[in-house]
């Protein structure tokens, strides 16, 4: 789908959408609570239905109204089960170790770009407790049983190893230890993950670089709210460092997630040529990118992670920039994005399949108009994106390609 964007401003008032990365957390825990649980707050977004996907696929049975998912958590689980995690690597890497603990064997079905980002970590694990696994282009197979240990874990790679962990390990009947031996970059995710495991009743104990995990803890059923999302809505605000006037409701001024950081950054852009970190907030690249090249430019500094997502979106937002006529400098963990030559591309933009990319895109085109490929993309977390910005005043037509 191909989307004309014309110049325009948003102006008005918006719900943020709800957070991906905590309603991902809340359905695996309930997932795991012997009764009934109920969700509020989960999308339509193609992440949300690759994680419901694989609970069917773990035996767990649950229903969705609207935006109310009902689960039958702990009842009955497979021993043999087929997940397919789609392009979620949230989905793949929460979803390993649970299938350790629970199923006898798994095969973990995903598109290449999704394995092709790698569960080396896993992997680590795998050799060193004789489980038996298999990889190919868009399979895992795996077959054993995870069991309670020290795990010796890299925090510069993925928090979401630590949360497919952190999941598991209160389920195993011994205690278990996570030592990381590089500083944690993205700890707040980590935090996300705590904060959803106390609430089902999972105690995790944190001393600065380790993580105790007490075995045979049991997960306790809940009725739990999905928290506004900082990352999409982080999109929103950008229109009104462009100029526009929009309020987004429902967020919470404290919330733990890494990507509430993005009112601070956008600040800093405004400010002559700042020195930006992403690597406790890669998803924010993107517009961080595209904002720095409608104002004074920016250094990005921990961008290595940005390689790694959906599209290698470094690569992804130079290719795209330089159509506005914006030089970009890619090193191996920073980039370099230089301000004052923004203007209209003569070119249509493409979106990498790569949701993050695609609104980007669309947030510095209503600077100038353009048009944008690969649209979709959006669907795998803000299905609602282009009806809302549509709704904020942006000008904007749709067209099938």
């Amino acid at each position: 789908m191909n989307i004309k964007i014309e110049k325009s401003i948003a102006r008005g008032e918006i719900n943020a959408p709800p957070s991906k990365s905590y309603a991902h957390r809340l359905l695996i825990a309930s997932s795991l609570a012997r009764g009934q649980n109920t969700v509020l707050g989960v999308s339509d977004s193609v992440d949300m239905q690759a994680t419901l996907e694989c609970l069917s696929a773990l035996g767990i049975e649950y229903s969705k109204k609207a935006d109310r998912v009902s689960i039958n958590g702990g009842a009955s689980y497979k021993e043999s089960a087929i997940f397919n995690c789609h392009e979620s690597g949230s989905t793949l890497r929460f979803f390993i170790p649970i299938a350790l603990v629970i199923c006898k064997e798994a095969t973990f079905i995903g598109t290449p770009r999704l394995m092709s980002r790698g569960i080396e970590i896993y992997e680590e694990i795998f050799k060193k407790q004789n489980i038996e696994y298999e990889k190919t282009e868009t399979t895992l197979k795996i077959k054993g049983s995870l069991k309670a240990d020290t795990f010796f874990v890299r925090g510069d790679i993925s928090s979401q190893f630590i949360t497919g962990l952190l999941f598991a390990l209160p389920l195993l009947e011994k205690d278990s230890v996570i030592k990381l031996t590089t500083p944690l970059q993205s700890s707040k995710y980590v935090d996300v993950t705590i904060d959803v495991l106390k609430q089902f009743g999972i105690e995790i104990e944190q001393r600065k670089n380790e993580i105790y995990v007490s075995g045979n803890q049991k997960y306790k059923p809940q009725n739990v709210i999905v928290e506004a999302d900082a990352s999409n809505s982080a999109f929103l605000e950008a229109f009104n460092v462009l100029g526009g006037d929009v309020s987004i409701k429902g967020l919470n001024k404290n919330t733990l997630q890494p990507d509430g950081i993005y009112k601070k950054l956008f600040l800093e852009l405004k400010n002559k040529t700042p020195t930006i970190d992403l690597s406790s907030c890669p998803d924010l690249g993107p517009i961080t990118f595209a904002l720095s090249a409608c104002l004074n430019g920016a250094e990005f500094i921990g961008t290595k992670r940005l390689k790694i997502k959906e599209s290698d979106r470094c690569e992804a937002m130079k290719a795209e920039l330089e159509k506005f006529g914006v030089k970009v400098e890619i090193g191996e963990n920073s980039a370099i994005v230089y301000g004052g030559t923004f203007k209209k591309p003569n070119r249509t933009l493409d979106g990498h399949n790569d949701h993050r990319i695609v609104m980007a895109l669309s947030v510095i085109s209503t600077l100038c108009g353009a048009e944008i490929a690969g649209c979709e993309a959006v669907n795998k977390s803000y299905p609602n994106f282009f009806d809302d910005i549509s709704k904020l005043g942006i000008a904007l037509k749709k067209s099938e390609v």
